[in-house]
């Protein structure tokens, strides 16, 4: 079984699927109000994997990205930006190391171009990039019961944020989350999937992309589009604050503008949470304006909230922001509280 045939199965349960993702299940307005209270299951197979195996994966990859890919210990995942020699940023991986490999998840409509982009680089170094997107299940679990959801079906749980448990039915990535709830990712493969899916499944509600993607806003996780490669240095999109960034490991590409912006102290944009009013969703890559209809800043990740309106990450300038004038479209942006403080 793919994971095409695993989504399959998953619209034989309701779920409504489109380019890989799973949109919902017949009822978004219901599952974001369950996805806010309650304990929800999320297909997550809209997301890229990549694999980096090799005697030299970790010199080569060190040598691409911008966090410290020897930190990875099998037991933890951290966030990273690939760049262009600009610094601008050309995807956002959530990076972990998983027994002899390493695994970049990354937004799916990049992992052509980025495999591409990677292979190039390799020459003649011991490295194999393969894409398991695939082979690979991938769901998310959210909710104020998660943690003991899972007891029953895996031997150990993590307990931080990106810790990472790897045991003999799959691997478990705890996530942050809202207040309340515990949030994790679980990656197994079409023989155990079908069975921990089933067990969760009794005790949550079924829900799709956008659920997820807007826990993941509410944690301030950016993530790069097509629309928006190239657009932003890390500490644009707050992967300092992340610790997507290792200002201590070397060069990789790009490094050089990413280490001036932060030894000059120079970050003059950053990434917000907002609330935007409007009938047609916000979409990532459109641009936000200032009362004299300047551009300041852009939309980086769009969800539909509870109100019915759209929650976004935005990334503006920060003068912008201080001085109170936003618009998008007639709309004037709400900004809200993220979970981590802006100051690096």
């Amino acid at each position: 079984m793919t994971a095409t045939e695993w989504q399959t199965g998953l619209a034989a349960q309701g779920a409504s699927v489109k380019n890989s993702a799973v949109l919902d299940y017949g009822d978004a307005p219901s599952e974001l109000a369950a996805t806010a209270s309650n304990n929800v299951l999320c297909d997550l197979n809209h997301l890229g994997l990549l694999e980096i195996g090799g005697a030299d994966a970790v010199s080569f990859l060190q040598g691409q990205v911008t966090n410290d890919v020897k930190l990875l210990t099998g037991t933890n995942a951290h966030y990273t930006a690939y760049c262009n020699p600009k610094g601008r940023m050309l995807a956002l991986f959530l990076a972990f190391a998983h027994y002899d490999h390493t695994h970049l998840q990354l937004n799916r409509e990049l992992l052509e171009p980025i495999m591409k982009r990677l292979k190039m680089y390799v020459m003649r170094s011991k490295v194999e990039i393969k894409d398991v997107s695939d082979s690979i299940i991938k769901f998310g679990l959210n909710g104020p019961q998660a943690s003991s959801m899972l007891v029953p079906l895996f031997s150990t749980i993590p307990s931080q944020d990106y810790e990472l448990v790897s045991l003999e039915n799959g691997a478990i990535l705890k996530l942050p989350s809202i207040t309340g709830h515990s949030r994790y990712q679980i990656f197994t493969d079409v023989m155990n999937a079908p069975d921990i899916w089933n067990a969760l499944k009794q005790n949550c509600q079924l829900v799709g992309k956008p659920c997820w993607d807007w826990l993941e806003i509410q944690t301030g996780i950016p993530e790069i589009v097509l629309a928006t490669q190239e657009q932003f240095v890390p500490q644009m999109l707050n992967l300092d604050i992340l610790n997507g960034i290792n200002f201590k490991k070397g060069c990789y590409t790009g490094q050089e503008i990413v280490a001036r912006t932060h030894y000059l102290g120079s970050v003059k944009r950053r990434t917000y949470l907002a609330e935007i009013a409007c009938e047609i969703a916000p979409q990532a890559g459109e641009k936000i304006m200032n009362a004299a209809q300047n551009e300041i800043g852009q939309i980086v990740r769009v969800a539909p909230n509870l109100t019915g309106n759209f929650d976004v990450l935005a990334e503006l300038r920060i003068d912008a922001v201080a001085a109170g004038e936003l618009d998008y479209k007639g709309a004037a942006p709400a900004l809200k509280t993220l979970p981590y403080s802006l100051e690096s």
